[in-house]
C-alpha cells in the first residue's frame, strides 16, 4: 500500500523512494525509467504489461505534464488491461483502492512535474 506522495517522492509500505515507480499488487516495487522523461511510450509498460494486470494506473506526474501516446494506451487496452490515468496523486489513491478491493493492478508513478 503506498502511504504517503509529494512531489519527488513515495513512500510504499513505509519505504521512501525518490524516483519514479513500478508498484504491482504483489508489493513488489521496481525502478520505473522511460526512454523519453515526458512521454510514456509502449516499450515503457512493457513489463507492466507482460504481468498481465486487470488494471495499469499511470501517474503522469504532480501537474500532468507527463503525456501517454495514443500507441500505448491502445496496445493497454488491446491486451485486455483497463487503464486509468491521472495525475500522480489522484493515481496512487485510485491504486490504493483497486488494492483494497483485491484487484491485480500495477500503478506506474512519475513522481514529479
Amino acid at each position: 500500500m503506498i502511504n504517503e506522495y509529494k512531489f519527488g517522492s513515495i513512500t510504499i509500505n513505509g519505504r521512501n523512494y525518490t524516483h519514479d515507480v513500478e508498484v504491482r499488487w504483489t508489493g513488489d516495487v521496481l525502478d520505473w525509467w522511460r526512454g523519453k522523461s515526458h512521454l510514456i511510450n509502449a516499450e515503457d509498460v512493457k513489463r507492466a504489461i507482460e504481468q498481465n494486470p486487470d488494471l495499469i494506473v499511470i501517474g503522469i506526474g504532480e501537474s500532468g505534464i507527463a503525456e501517454v501516446s495514443d500507441k500505448t494506451k491502445e496496445k493497454i487496452l488491446s491486451e485486455g488491461i483497463g487503464l486509468i490515468i491521472e495525475k500522480t496523486e489522484k493515481a496512487i489513491a485510485t491504486f490504493n483502492e483497486a488494492q483494497s478491493k483485491g484487484r491485480k493492478a500495477i500503478g506506474l508513478f512519475h513522481l514529479t512535474c
